[in-house]
């Protein structure tokens, strides 16, 4: 059974690569290059939705520029469940994962980056370097937001747990998944 793969078309109209790095529109409300998206379904929603299954993937072959950027999101969902410890709070976790997001990171192409063989980002181009850099720490803030809904949102207290997640403690069921490593590797 083949990995799950982005349902996102590369359109060279409205989406901006750098280097093979593609630059899609989301649905955020942190400040950066991204344009805003039309529909309520976009990349960040997707990452979330394919992170369980695929992390169970040790080979993911890339059909379109848009599966690198969901690359990206599983292996920094990965990073923030990591992060995410069984006993904390909502507001602990929020701190941590916000910090994790703004906090220096590794772009693609650079030393250090862990899957520079499928990311050909153009190192010698500051502005596009600066581009790709404020388009990821808004990614990673947003992503990081979502996730934090998506982990303490218990199903069975409903509308109850969405009132109070102060009390609430991470799901189970996500923080079973930071032991797997997509294709073997983290960022």
């Amino acid at each position: 059974m083949p990995a799950y793969h982005s349902t996102f078309p590369y359109d060279p109209n409205t989406d901006r690569l750098i280097g093979n790095f593609v630059i899609m529109p989301i649905k955020t409300k942190f400040r950066g290059p991204s344009y805003p998206c039309n529909s309520d379904y976009d990349i960040i929603d997707e990452c979330l939705d394919l992170f369980r299954p695929n992390s169970f993937f040790k080979n993911f072959e890339i059909k379109t520029p848009s599966d690198r950027l969901l690359i990206y999101g599983i292996l920094f969902i990965n990073q923030c469940l990591a992060t995410i410890q069984p006993h904390m709070s909502y507001n602990d976790a929020v701190k941590a994962l916000v910090n994790l997001s703004l906090n220096h990171f590794v772009l693609p192409g650079t030393p250090g980056f862990p899957l520079n063989s499928t990311y050909q980002v153009p190192i010698e181009d500051p502005q596009q370097m600066a581009l790709l850099k404020s388009y990821l720490a808004q990614f990673r803030q947003e992503l990081a937001m979502r996730l934090i809904e998506r982990v303490y949102t218990d199903p069975k207290l409903g509308v109850e747990a969405e009132q109070d997640k102060t009390k609430n403690s991470p799901s189970k069921y996500w923080l079973s998944f930071t032991k797997r490593k997509f294709m073997n590797k983290s960022l």
